[in-house]
């Protein structure tokens, strides 16, 4: 449903989460954000921090399931932070317990501070940073959606040494990612966390996963798990019955640890 200024109004998780984003120039909340707050098991309890959250889709669609989360969503641009306090708000099941900090990720560790993002604030902290280099590829026109998709090479380091600070040693981090991009990303986890558990996503069984979920720890000592792979589509383009669940607002069947 298209509506006033530019936005539409759409249904996640089985039409039980509302979301207004921008109708066409920045980038739109979809499929990945849903996955990534389903990564977080069901009993997940604490303070949620979605670092890059946009208009808010995964760290409500996280508030939606687990009732004893708060949410903090971290967005850079202003007029999407403004959408996703609106939806916060007009959401009941998510009212209330969602805060709204406009700050950027890869700004100075005060200056991060002085936006309202503290060190150790968060129990769990779940990203779904921009994963297109800018050395691959052609970048957007749209500077919203360009800002939203494209990345400094090296951006990916910043993204998860911020993460490292707001998280509580004992805290987890989720991140959704290109599958094309993992020697990047655990390049920039390096020794910051441990005991990583990583989740293969295929559109299609026989071919080459193009998304990846990876959680970990910042005192975690496990070595890397590589789990069984999550396929979305059947062979006919219907999602399949478990991935269908989840769109519906349940959790990811997967074990992490």
């Amino acid at each position: 449903m298209t509506a006033a200024g530019g936005t539409s109004r759409d249904g996640f998780l089985g039409n039980r989460l509302l979301i207004d984003q921008p109708a066409a120039g920045a980038h739109r909340a979809g499929l990945d954000a849903v996955l990534l707050a389903a990564a977080l098991p069901d009993g997940t309890a604490g303070h949620v921090v979605d670092l890059g959250a946009g208009v808010g889709v995964a760290g409500l669609a996280a508030a939606h399931r687990l009732p004893d989360i708060a949410v903090t969503l971290v967005e850079i641009d202003p007029a999407l932070a403004r959408l996703a306090a609106g939806n916060a708000a007009l959401n009941a099941a998510t009212a209330g317990r969602v805060e709204v900090v406009v700050a950027d990720v890869l700004a100075p560790a005060a200056v991060r501070r002085a936006a309202g993002l503290a060190d150790d604030m968060a129990d769990h902290l779940v990203m779904n940073p921009p994963f297109h280099p800018e050395d691959r590829g052609r970048r957007s026109p749209a500077p919203g959606r360009a800002r939203a998709h494209a990345v400094a090479p090296d951006a990916i380091d910043g993204w998860v040494r911020a993460a490292a600070a707001l998280l509580k040693p004992s805290g987890t981090l989720t991140v959704i990612f290109r599958a094309d991009e993992l020697p990047r990303l655990l390049a920039a986890i390096g020794s910051r966390f441990g005991s990583l558990g990583l989740l293969p996503i295929h559109a299609h069984a026989g071919e080459p996963a193009h998304r990846l979920i990876l959680r970990g720890r910042p005192q975690g000592r496990a070595p890397l798990r590589i789990l069984p792979s999550l396929v979305l589509h059947e062979a006919d383009g219907r999602f399949r019955a478990e991935v269908d669940a989840v769109l519906r607002g349940s959790a990811l069947p997967v074990v992490w640890w």
